[in-house]
């Protein structure tokens, strides 16, 4: 994002709080806490910032954008009762019946025998959710009922814990956005991203191990229907509620035989969808942010290059448990010096000129292409070039694009 807001002319002095050694190439870094929104207000008065783009969705579910806007301050991303969509499951489930938007049926539970009865009288495959906010790793999608079982137990473990178990749709994952001020929204882009850990589609969820764009099952017809059927209500909705939604609306859709149907709302660019989607902007990004935040957007969708864009997780070994921190990386040099290649800082660390791992998704290697087939293989390329045995990735990311293709 900060890569994106730079190549604006509108942007003068760019901060990133709290930023990674990846964003010093386009910005000033300040150790910023954005739970501590007293100190965030604080230092927009003093260095006179125009406009506030709040990335992550724990500050707006806290109500930063709330703050700033109470002080004063221009902000791009919804309130806090605007960002329930993506906070609670249970909300964004009861929101999506109260409007008619369509999503899988769904059953909420406080209890875990409650919820253990239901899902046997369902049977498997079945979802189960943790509500809040989970960093994308509160989904469990059991295959057996003892594994669903499995899950209310573990989410249960947690004093207050509520659950959501819903049915589980055949089909493909998109990930739509929307640009919206809280009464105009416009479609932005769309990407395929790739929750599991292992290649496959094996494993625990994560936050996402890469990500390509344009996902070719988006068509300009069926993003017509995601727009009337889904983000028009959605807007419509939360104006009625009260809470107008500004920001970047994320919609997490199944695309089956039913149509698109909703998974999730995220209430910010998500990651790794971002870092191919964002690459591909042709427009203006930090024009359409003032705009969403002011009340402003007018005009069509954004224009977007025909390349195609990849992107491939470098993660810690451990993650998404207990990811090994520490350990250095070399190489990334080397790997961003690649023709239309891209390397985005995550977890890092800089100690004397030396980057370090400090977290568990640490590395996003990104790339153009012509097509998804050649941004896959400059991808790869690049990791070859990165020295870091305590790294891991998928080897696989993009399959879903090259085997509808035909190709390797």
């Amino acid at each position: 994002m900060a890569r994106a807001c730079a190549k604006s002319p509108l942007a003068g002095n760019l901060f990133v709080a709290p930023g990674n050694p990846g964003c010093t190439a386009v910005a000033r870094t300040v150790p910023l806490s954005l739970d501590k929104h007293a100190d965030v207000i604080a230092f927009c008065q003093r260095e006179d910032i125009d406009l506030v783009v709040v990335g992550p969705e724990a500050p707006l579910v806290a109500g930063l954008a709330d703050d700033l806007l109470g002080a004063g301050i221009s902000c791009f991303g919804p309130t806090r009762d605007a960002a329930r969509l993506e906070g609670s499951k249970g909300y964004a489930k009861d929101f999506c019946r109260e409007f008619g938007i369509p999503t899988a049926d769904y059953r909420r539970f406080q209890h875990p025998d409650e919820a253990k009865r239901y899902i046997r009288s369902r049977g498997a495959p079945i979802v189960v959710k943790v509500d809040g906010l989970a960093s994308g790793k509160g989904v469990v999608v059991a295959n057996t009922v003892d594994e669903a079982e499995a899950a209310i137990e573990a989410a249960f473990e947690s004093p207050g814990a509520e659950v959501v178990v819903e049915e589980f749709l055949e089909g493909e994952e998109v990930s739509f956005f929307a640009l919206c001020d809280g009464a105009v929204g416009i479609p932005f882009d769309s990407a395929q991203d790739y929750k599991r850990v292992h290649e496959g589609d094996n494993g625990p969820n994560t936050g996402g191990m890469g990500a390509y764009s344009p996902p070719s099952i988006m068509t300009p017809e069926l993003g017509q229907r995601v727009m009337r059927e889904i983000v028009e209500p959605t807007l419509r909705g939360m104006s009625e509620r009260g809470s107008p939604f500004r920001g970047v609306l994320f919609v997490g859709l199944m695309i089956g035989e039913f149509g698109p149907k909703v998974i999730e709302f995220n209430v910010r660019f998500g990651d790794p969808e971002a870092e191919v989607i964002l690459p591909r902007l042709r427009d203006d990004l930090l024009s359409l942010l003032v705009a969403c935040a002011s009340g402003a957007l007018r005009g069509g969708p954004p224009r977007f290059c025909s390349d195609a864009a990849l992107a491939v997780v470098m993660a810690a070994q451990g993650y998404p448990a207990e990811p090994l921190r520490g350990s250095e990386i070399k190489g990334l040099d080397e790997a961003g010096a690649l023709p239309r290649i891209a390397v985005l800082h995550g977890g890092t660390r800089e100690i004397n000129g030396a980057i370090y791992s400090d977290g568990g998704r640490v590395l996003t290697i990104t790339a153009l292409g012509d097509d998804v087939a050649d941004a896959r293989k400059r991808a790869y390329a690049a990791i070859e070039r990165i020295k870091w045995p305590e790294g891991f990735f998928r080897r696989d990311i993009g399959w879903r694009a090259t085997a509808r293709d035909g190709k390797k």
